[in-house]
This record gives structure tokens, sequence and C-alpha cells, in this order.
């Protein structure tokens, strides 16, 4: 018989644990995807099953019942033991064959379940194997197809054999026991998985850093620092759900390179006009004929490049105005934030309106039309936190051993200023990802004969109610890549908040 302390550290074991949280959000999340995969197979106006979308429904079934299993397990481990039995977890390498049928869910929880000491390390090694397998499937689907690109089979041949040095890197890493030394194997380790990252994994990038980091920095105060940083963000599944999607979208924009074939994303195919969705065509053909897959990836690249860059220009644009208004105040200040509140008080998205309509449409335009909205928003950001550390102990000293002034800028403020700038870039990716489907939507974007997940929708708005998934999949593609930036900021900001320690 338990003691009252025993069954209050019990029910609290219960309430404190992450992993409990996360399998009830996994099971409803699974749940939830199990249904709609039961209503998108069964048709309803004939009364039949669709065979292929019903059985990824008895699928995603078979995993949500083991997946509720599960759940019932590790509440019940938590409240008679205390923690979770190396029974319970043992189901997580049954929950882990679920990735064959595409639940990031369910996979991904199975990850956070089979081992109980989640390193970092560990985490980042799961999800770069489990990237590097989605790619590889979402690339095969290009055997069905009537013709596949000529440096095919040479692309998918180098995925694989990354994908099983990956395998090995996940495998020594489960091994790996805690020594005063770093193991010599991560110099190596560390440099291959650098040069696999150009793939897209980054993950992969990420992994390889921190070993890189290990070797090589002997401050162990730095390397505890990362550390925790990384193991916040590893810890927070939301954002790790996050990540792992822009790092697949990435990561499968840059491979369709060698994997896919461009012609079959612009070329018009007549004799396959508005096709459902099949094995050849897997989201189906628009009304040129044109492969919507096909045009959904190579999308995702415009939309990632435009995203990224007309964040990454305000970014170092306004981070400097900003810098210099706050370090010199006064005069300088005055000058730089009302000039920037002129800039401010235009609506960005008129603002970029009239920079196309004046300088035409297309790629470059558009990115300089965003990137000139953002600048004082940035520049408003950096201000603030300048002005907070101004005065802090470590710039009163680099002024009294003579530091210049940009020096201590941009050698001590600046660096210390970063978080907040960065979580704010993030969560503006997003945004930025929906302005430029907007605009391409309006015709005010990219040209329309290129595949961008804006003119794609445009297209597909036309066919709403005779062909609705033309419509559908590119707003799902938009709808979970802004989601994910914004989970992925939610999560980098938890990390950089200094409150939250």
């Amino acid at each position: 018989m338990s003691t009252p302390k025993q069954s209050f550290m019990k029910k609290y074991a219960l309430k404190a644990t992450s992993e409990y949280a996360q399998a009830n959000f996994t099971l409803v999340t699974s749940a939830a995807l199990t249904f709609i995969f039961l209503i998108a197979g069964i048709d309803f106006s004939q009364m039949a099953v669709k065979p292929v979308l019903f059985s990824v429904f008895i699928a995603y079934a078979f995993f949500t019942l083991i997946q509720a299993f599960i759940t019932y397990k590790v509440k019940r481990d938590l409240n008679q033991e205390g923690e979770i039995q190396r029974s319970t977890r043992a189901w997580g390498y049954v929950q882990l064959l679920s990735i064959l049928t595409g639940n990031i869910f369910t996979a991904s929880f199975a990850i956070s379940l089979i081992k109980k000491r989640k390193t970092p390390q560990y985490i980042f090694a799961q999800f770069m194997v489990m990237a590097q397998v989605f790619v590889i499937a979402v690339s095969a689907l290009n055997l069905f197809k009537p013709y596949v690109a000529d440096t095919f089979l040479t692309g998918m041949f180098a995925l694989i054999a990354i994908l099983v040095f990956q395998l090995i890197v996940l495998f020594l890493i489960v091994k790996e026991k805690q020594q005063p030394n770093t193991p010599k194997w991560k110099l190596t380790v560390g440099m291959m998985l650098l040069l696999i990252s150009f793939t897209g994994n980054l993950f992969a990038l990420a992994l390889g850093l921190f070993m890189l980091l290990e070797v090589f920095s002997s401050n162990q105060s730095t390397i505890d620092k990362w550390y925790n940083i990384w193991e916040k963000i590893a810890g927070n599944m939301t954002s790790m759900l996050g990540m792992f999607f822009i790092v697949f979208i990435f990561s499968i924009s840059v491979c369709s390179y060698w994997t896919f074939d461009y012609d079959m994303a612009i070329e018009n195919n007549y004799a396959a006009i508005l096709q459902s969705p099949s094995l050849a065509y897997p989201l189906g053909t628009d009304n040129f004929g044109r492969d919507l897959f096909s045009r959904i990836i190579f999308g995702a690249r415009i939309s990632l490049i435009v995203g990224v860059l007309s964040t990454l220009i305000p970014f170092v644009i306004g981070g400097i105005l900003g810098a210099i208004s706050g370090y010199y105040g006064k005069r300088t200040d005055n000058i730089l934030m009302r000039l920037l509140d002129i800039l401010y008080a235009i609506p960005g998205i008129l603002l970029a309106i009239v920079i196309i309509a004046a300088f035409g449409s297309n790629t470059v335009t558009l990115i300089i039309a965003l990137s000139v909205g953002s600048i004082p928003t940035y520049a408003r950001t950096m201000r603030a936190n300048v002005l907070m550390l101004s005065n802090m102990e470590y710039v009163i000293s680099a002024r009294a051993l003579g530091s210049s002034n940009l020096s201590i800028i941009f050698k001590q403020i600046v660096p210390n200023s970063m978080a907040p700038m960065i979580v704010k870039a993030t969560l503006t990716i997003g945004g930025a990802v929906i302005a430029t489907s907007s605009l391409s939507y309006l015709g005010l974007g990219i040209e329309p004969h290129i595949p961008e997940w804006g003119n794609i929708l445009k297209v597909g708005s036309a066919y709403l109610e005779s062909h609705s998934y033309l419509a559908i999949y590119p707003g799902l593609a938009i709808i979970g890549l802004v989601l994910s930036f914004n989970f992925l900021g939610d999560g980098l900001r938890d990390a950089l908040d200094p409150k939250l320690d």
C-alpha cells in the first residue's frame, strides 16, 4: 500500500511529464486525420469506396488504435509507478512503423517514447533520418509517372546512400555512453554530416555543427549554453514538428533538382487535362494537363526563397539602422526613427503593390517590395534592445578600455540583441509566404507561367465546384508552411527567453 507522499508523487508525475501530454496530443491528432481519410475514402454520391484513400484510412486507424493503447499504458504507468516502464517504451518501436503511412505525429511521438533520456543529438538524429525517409518516399512517387528526370536514378541512389550513413550515425548516438572526453568519431561524423547537408537536410547540418562544437570548443560554458537551447527546442514537440515540415519542404525543394522533371510542372499535356489524383498524378492535373504534384514541389522552392530573402534583407538593414539609432540616440535617433515612421505609416501590402506596379512583376521586384515595408519593424525591435543594453556593465567597460563606437555596437551590443530578432524573423517568414502567394494570386507577384503556390491556387479557384483538389492542395501547403514557421518561432522564443529558465 502506497503512502500519501507516494500517491502525491505519482499524481504529480502524471501532470508534470511531457510524454503523457504528447501522447494525448498525438492520439487526438491521429484520430482527426483518420476521420478525414475516412470521409475522403467514401464517395457519398455513389455510395462507393475509393480504394486508395480507404486503404490509407485503415492504416491510420490501425496506428491510431496502437496510439490509444500506448496512451493508456503511459497513464497507467505514471499512476502506478510514477514513471513510464520499459515495456511501454518498447511499443515505440512498433509505433515507429507508422512512418510508412506518412503519419509524422505518431512517428515523432514514437521517437520521443523509445528512449528515456532524450538528448538533443538523439532527437535531431531521429528527425534527420525521418526527413530523409520522407524525401526518398516522395521522390519515389515519380516512378509511376510516364517518364522521369535523366538524373532520377543517380539522385535516388545518392539519397539512399545518405540514409544508410544517417542510420549509422543514429546507431552511434544511441549506443554512446557518457564520458569525460569527446569521442574521436564525432570529428569525422560531424564533417560528413556537414557535407551531406547539401541535400537540404538542416537536421544533419545542426547535428554536425553540434558535434564539431563539442570537438573544437574548449569553453565548456559555451557548449552547455548551446546544449540548453537545443534541449529546450528538442523537448518542444510542436516546434520540432514545425521544424520537420520546414526542413522537409526545403530538402525536397533542393533534391527536386535531381529527382523531379521540371517539364512535368510547366509543359502542357492536353491528353491528361483535369485528371483526378492517381499513382501517375498523385495530386491530379490542372486545366493544361500539368502535374499538380510537381508544380507544388517546385512552387515550394519559390515560396521559401522569397519568404527567407524578404525577411533577411529587412533583418539586416533594419537591424543596422535600429542599432545605430538606439546607441547614438538624440538627434541621430530622432532623424532615423522619424524617417522610418513615414515608411511605417504606409501599409506593407499597399507599398508592395505600388513597387510591383512601378517596376514590373518578377521575383526580384517581389522580394524588394516585401522587404522595404518590413524594415521599420525590425529597426524598432533592435533599437529597443540596444537602448536596454547600452548601459550594461560590459558596454561601459568596453568604453573605458577605449573601444570604438562601431566596435561596441557590432561586437558587444548587437550579438546580445539577436535573440528577439531571430524569433521575430522566424515568425514573420510565414507572413512573407502568405504575402507572396496573395500577390501572385492577384497577378502582382511571380510571373503566371511559373509554378508558385499563389499561381497554382489562382488556377484552382476557378474549379472549386468540379475539381476542388486544384485549390485544396496548394492551400494546405501554404497553411502547413506558415503554421510550421509559427510553431518554430514559438519554440525559439521559449528557448531563447532567459526569463523562462
